[in-house]
């Protein structure tokens, strides 16, 4: 089998993706609906086992000699995942080869804390499994790429024509909600705003520079390490979310 070349109709996609999401959740130790609530690192090992035998038929496991890891983070607040591969490759070893890939807690714990469209790589979904399996797919093209050919853009035409033939994806994109997101709809902030919080039994006041999990809050201090291009000083603050007022 060359899963490069692999073409799927539509139908074959939306059967198989259903049946890696239902044996999904029969075997995982922590996710029992398509409403995810608990995930872990082995989940994800537990998906790509399952993408490899229904969708692959066990070609990564006969025929990949090096490591694919799997890991979720809490840091990543744009990116819904991420594959990373070693630049130097030594290509008379391929069982060096170390592949990583890791997705965001956040926009699986987040997806329905915002309205709106949940586009994942140009197809709608009704839950954080199916986003989920949507993101993990695009990763997959990525490893299929380095594995392939050591080198993957997601915004080239190849990378996208197998995305499209194995899954069905039309965009490289997601439209899930991020932290900005969440904070301008449920918050009512956007970089910018002047807002207060509680710090030290005081109040500060400040503006937002930039929303990532907290925000970062510029206070005016003759004395702070930051200046602007008007020569106002500052001292730089990272807020929890849940604290801030907006003034």
């Amino acid at each position: 089998m060359d899963i490069i070349t692999v073409k799927y109709r539509e139908k074959e996609i939306l059967k198989k993706r259903r049946l890696v999401g239902d044996l999904f959740t029969q075997r995982s130790a922590n996710v029992k609906s398509p409403d995810i609530k608990v995930i872990s690192d082995n989940d994800l090992a537990l998906l790509f086992e399952l993408y490899d035998h229904v969708f692959f038929q066990g070609w990564f496991a006969d025929n990949f000699p090096g490591t694919l890891g799997f890991k979720l983070s809490r840091r990543m607040t744009k990116s819904a995942g991420i594959t990373s591969c070693p630049r130097n490759i030594d290509l008379s070893r391929p069982e060096s080869m170390k592949l990583e890939v890791r997705i965001s807690l956040d926009f699986i714990f987040h997806y329905d804390i915002v309205k709106g469209s949940h586009m994942v790589s140009g197809l709608p979904t009704k839950n954080s499994l199916q986003a989920l399996q949507l993101v993990f797919e695009h990763e997959l093209v990525h490893v299929m790429e380095f594995v392939h050919f050591r080198r993957s853009n997601c915004h080239q035409e190849r990378f996208q024509t197998i995305a499209r033939n194995l899954f069905g994806h039309t965009d490289s994109y997601h439209q899930l909600p991020t932290t900005q997101q969440i904070a301008r709809q449920k918050l009512g902030i956007v970089p910018g705003d002047k807002i207060s919080f509680p710090y030290e039994g005081k109040r500060l006041e400040g503006f937002i520079h930039r929303i990532n999990k907290r925000a970062t809050v510029m206070v005016s201090d003759q004395r702070g390490d930051f200046s602007d291009h008007k020569g106002n000083r500052y001292t730089k603050y990272y807020v929890p979310l849940s604290i801030i007022r907006k003034i």
